[in-house]
């Protein structure tokens, strides 16, 4: 999440201005040519955008050459100035929960984040912005593809709890508190504290509560998720995490938090991105059976897949480096320092997320792979999506 946000705005401005005369076409469901890529008849791609190649470092998806039966909400993605717009709807992804803004901005760039997806959402009517479940739902029938905005961070928020209620009437539906370092709401995932909330952190959550805002434990401390699960009347979810007891990684997740928030009523996104699904002890690139280990820890702990979901933190479009600070910084627990050594440092590559699921369109060869593993179909609904529209329907007001 490095790029500037105002750097953003400007190139993904004149992204949506140059491919919108594109955009009727792709609307009007005009089938694009089959790909060059051995996929067969499954995927394709379009005159809108590049041919797909299973080892691009840009975002490219490939279009789903026709739609599947699953509402699919994917709890955590990212997409970059030169995402391909026109054909966004077209990857599989009934539900795009967006990160809407760099975690750690300010009010006023927050602010000015949340809007620009609202001009998108005028550029593109078929990435229409998620308010209510009917959005969802209705976005699955017209074959759209319903952007849910997020925050991954609440920095924006200050002292001053009114933002919320503005921010979720702009179209905010979902909230991380904290984004991996401790902050004055609460303790994140990733330092050496572990605090728990703030006095000012159980006010946010009472407000969240209050406005309907959907809370998300995803890069919090142990603690911090412990206490918002408990002080939360609503049900809250995990958007983007795996299970530690399966692959010991800072940003998984114990059993405890696990059986919290299913408690609660809440939802664990489980994550196909590579250096949380890679077991403990492991150098080789982990697979798409290797991620349904932790599906199956998680329904085997719960004894059931009613709380399970999927964030797969893709991107549509080119992800850009990080920003590094020259003088140096705190250190921090190590997330991908083993991914990095053995498999892959580049953050853009495909490889950092498991083989067999890396680009949306493999959601099918995901689903059929849960088949082998005994999951019905009704069981695979769940975790594609249902399990999200019920929390989605008891949160929201």
């Amino acid at each position: 999440m490095g790029i500037k946000r105002r750097d953003f705005i400007q190139a993904a401005g004149l992204t949506a201005l140059t491919a919108a005369a594109s955009t009727a076409a792709s609307a009007a469901g005009i089938t694009g040519r089959p790909g060059k890529n051995g996929f067969g008849q499954k995927y394709g791609t379009s005159h809108t955008q590049k041919p797909f190649d299973p080892l691009n470092e840009q975002g490219i998806h490939p279009i789903l050459m026709s739609d599947h039966p699953y509402t699919f909400i994917d709890s955590c993605m990212q997409i970059w100035p030169d995402a391909s717009f026109a054909d966004a709807h077209r990857y599989g992804v009934t539900c795009l929960t967006l990160t809407a803004w760099n975690p750690h901005d300010t009010f006023d760039k927050a602010l000015e984040g949340l809007m620009f997806w609202h001009f998108i959402a005028r550029k593109y009517p078929h990435l229409p912005i998620v308010y209510s479940v009917a959005d969802i739902t209705r976005a699955k029938e017209q074959k759209n593809s319903a952007l849910l905005l997020a925050s991954q961070c609440g920095d924006f928020i200050g002292y001053e709890l009114h933002r919320i209620e503005a921010f979720y009437r702009l179209g905010l539906r979902l909230l991380i508190p904290a984004y991996s370092l401790s902050n004055h709401i609460c303790g994140g995932c990733l330092d050496v504290t572990d605090g728990g909330l703030t006095s000012f952190g159980r006010e946010v959550v009472k407000e969240c509560n209050r406005v309907g805002l959907l809370l998300d434990c995803s890069h919090l401390g142990r603690r911090s998720s412990l206490d918002i699960i408990e002080r939360s009347r609503n049900p809250v979810v995990f958007s983007h995490s795996c299970t530690k007891v399966v692959a010991d990684n800072p940003r998984n997740i114990d059993d405890t938090q696990i059986k919290s928030c299913a408690a609660g009523g809440g939802i664990i996104g489980l994550s196909p991105w590579g250096p949380m699904v890679l077991k403990t002890g492991k150098k080789k690139r982990p697979t798409v059976d290797d991620f349904i280990d932790h599906i199956d820890h998680t329904a085997q702990l719960l004894g059931s897949v009613d709380h399970i979901g999927i964030g797969t933190d893709m991107s549509l479009g080119t992800y850009p480096d990080h920003e590094h600070d020259p003088w140096g910084g705190p250190v921090y627990k190590d997330v991908t320092g083993t991914y990095d050594t053995h498999i892959t440092n580049n953050i853009r590559s495909p490889q950092r997320m498991v083989d067999g699921f890396s680009f949306y369109a493999e959601v099918l060869n995901f689903a059929d792979r849960l088949k082998a593993r005994g999951y019905r179909e009704p069981d695979i609904h769940k975790i594609l999506g249902g399990n999200y529209l019920r929390v989605f329907t008891k949160v929201w007001e």
